[in-house]
């Protein structure tokens, strides 16, 4: 079954357990760094040949430059960074861990991705030396550049990719988000020894984004070979990346040593060592005595602390995820409207965004900050409407009040003494999320009976994976092209191990979704995930708590945090997702 928890892919996926109490999202909140970069635009091969989309990045990430400390003595060699994590993950394979955002970080120092996102919210090639698609964007072209080996010696070309690609479609989850977007036969050709062809089964104007994710990582086939014989060896990646694995334990420090010979240039640091600390206060204390360079949070009342900090340089982000509450529409009671309208009614906004939010991550009614082009100002979301909740429930109960409700067991009626019986399930422990919990168990209590389960983060997934919850905290959405989500959403991700984690199918909304993502107008783009906006809103699916704010907190001896680079000196995005990257960093 922990095999089955291997997933967070095309766009690439899991937030990990936020330390609000939220779960799993979605990859690629787009980065501002402040001031736009110089215009590089024709200093790299371009990742498409024809009309792709404008790209519309979402405003929200902040650079503090007063905070970033400028340092003009040049990059120097040595020392060891110690990154403080959300979580740790079940293995860094991509194609078949559970790629959270922490396992995406530790996967950005070993492998590297086919694309990578500019701080405009452009993809661009960076493994790949181009992308290109055809005429009606159903077909791709993907060329690498040469004279580029494995850290097992392997060499990088078109076979490795088709490898990679495969053993992804393979996997009991990650294939889930594979397989449903390409042709069972034919979905890649070997082109040449360096340009794989990848064949799609609708248009896709987007599809070099998916490649900055972690369909684009690229692991050694021959690594991959020895992981399906030898499961252990997830533990232990193998890939192109500015750092090669050197050790691991879990649950406690994962330890990478610097790659002499990258592809790519000059790495600076010695090492890093990833250390998982669930409970978002004792990293916050850790990196304040000095005994992390940096971390990753979402707790908000953690970035007030490190923003008020002046000895810490802090990368904060809110383009990104969503922080909410997700029902199951699948079982009983919530495959009841009525039911999921009576929850949404129930909870208390405004004691949750006072309490957890505190004046420092914003309110979120959808999943666009009002910023957003996309953002549908017509929607708001629905809550603290206790009497409201009460009518619901008891239309609810005097109808299907005997009901079985699974989640809670073979017996358990949906209804006791007037009020439905459900389940709360969340990641933990951390202190933070048991509060969230408090708040959201007192604001039902008038109207559902509320069983607390608190999971560690890969069951956690896994059960939601497989609908065995009711309610759920989870942490999704947000990527720098909004069909690059569409995975979470269509009735084809549906099943008995689901990435449409809600269960829910409407034909309608998978044509708007389809049809946003092949073409390249972007007024009529936006037309349409306003229109998405309402649909998801009308459904009560997703009960909107905040805008997710991440912040990536650096002690004042970091350098180079946000200085990486393509080979063509095209500047990458600083931080995604409560992720960044490595190769540009050095140690003051």
């Amino acid at each position: 079954m922990g095999a089955l928890v291997s997933f967070a892919l095309v766009a690439a996926a899991c937030g990990g357990s936020d330390d609000n109490g939220a779960s799993p999202g979605t990859d690629a909140p787009s980065v501002t760094e402040g001031d736009a970069p110089p215009d590089t635009e024709g200093d790299a091969p371009p990742p498409t040949e024809g009309d792709a989309p404008e790209s519309t990045v979402d405003p929200g990430v902040v650079i503090d430059e007063d905070d970033v400390v400028e340092d003009d003595t040049g990059p120097k060699p040595g020392g060891t960074l110690r990154y403080g994590l959300e979580a740790d993950v079940n293995g860094i394979n991509p194609t078949s861990s559970s790629l959270s955002s922490p396992g995406l970080m530790m996967s950005n120092a070993v492998f590297d991705t086919l694309a990578v996102w500019t701080p405009e919210g452009k993809a661009v090639p960076f493994l790949a030396e181009s992308i290109t698609p055809n005429d009606d964007f159903t077909v791709w072209d993907v060329k690498l550049r040469p004279d580029i080996t494995f850290h097992d010696g392997t060499p990088l070309n078109s076979e490795a990719i088709a490898v990679n690609f495969e053993a992804q479609r393979a996997d009991p989850l990650v294939g889930l988000a594979v397989k449903p977007f390409y042709p069972e036969e034919g979905a890649t050709e070997i082109v040449d020894d360096l340009t794989i062809r990848f064949n799609l089964l609708e248009p896709n104007a987007v599809f070099p984004g998916a490649l900055a994710s972690q369909l684009g990582y690229v692991a050694s086939p021959t690594w991959i070979a020895a992981a399906l014989e030898d499961p252990n060896l997830n533990q232990a990646p193998v890939g192109t990346g500015p750092f090669m694995f050197d050790s691991r334990s879990q649950d406690s420090t994962t330890r990478f040593v610097r790659n002499e010979s990258w592809w790519n240039g000059d790495v600076w640091l010695d090492a890093i060592e990833f250390v998982p600390v669930t409970d978002p206060d004792t990293r916050t204390d850790l990196l304040l005595r000095g005994e992390l360079q940096a971390i990753q949070t979402t707790n908000p009342a953690s970035v007030g602390d490190l923003m008020d900090e002046d000895s810490i340089q802090n990368i904060i982000d809110e383009t990104g995820e969503e922080s909410f509450a997700m029902i199951n529409s699948s079982v009983p009671p919530f495959d009841d409207i009525r039911a999921r309208q009576a929850i949404t009614l129930a909870t208390p906004l405004d004691n949750y965004r006072n309490l957890i939010n505190l004046g420092i991550a914003r309110g979120a009614d959808q999943g666009f900050i009002p910023e957003s082009a996309y953002y549908n100002p017509d929607v708001v979301q629905e809550g603290d409407d206790p009497e409201g909740a009460q009518a619901l429930v008891a239309e609810y109960c005097a109808e299907k009040g005997a009901e079985i409700n699974t989640v809670l067991g073979e017996t358990a009626t949906t209804c006791t003494d007037g009020k439905i019986n459900i389940e709360l399930q969340y990641s933990g422990p951390a202190v933070v999320q048991t509060r969230i919990a408090d708040i959201l168990s007192e604001g039902w209590q008038d109207s559902f009976n509320v069983t607390i389960d608190e999971l560690p983060q890969d069951e956690h997934i896994l059960q939601t994976a497989l609908g065995q919850y009711n309610i759920n905290t989870w942490r999704q959405f947000g990527a720098v092209d909004p069909a690059l989500d569409n995975v979470w959403l269509m009735c084809r991700t549906v099943g008995f191990i689901s990435l449409n984690w809600p269960k829910f199918c409407d034909e309608s909304r998978d044509a708007i979704l389809l049809e946003a993502q092949a073409i390249t107008d972007q007024a009529q783009r936006e037309a349409l995930y306003k229109e998405l906006v309402q649909k998801i809103n009308d459904d009560y699916l997703y009960i909107f708590f905040s805008h997710t704010i991440w912040d990536n907190a650096f002690a004042e001896n970091v350098r180079g945090m946000c200085e990486h680079t393509t080979p063509e000196g095209v500047p990458m995005q600083c931080a995604i997702g409560g992720r960044t990257w490595f190769h540009a960093v050095w140690l003051a």
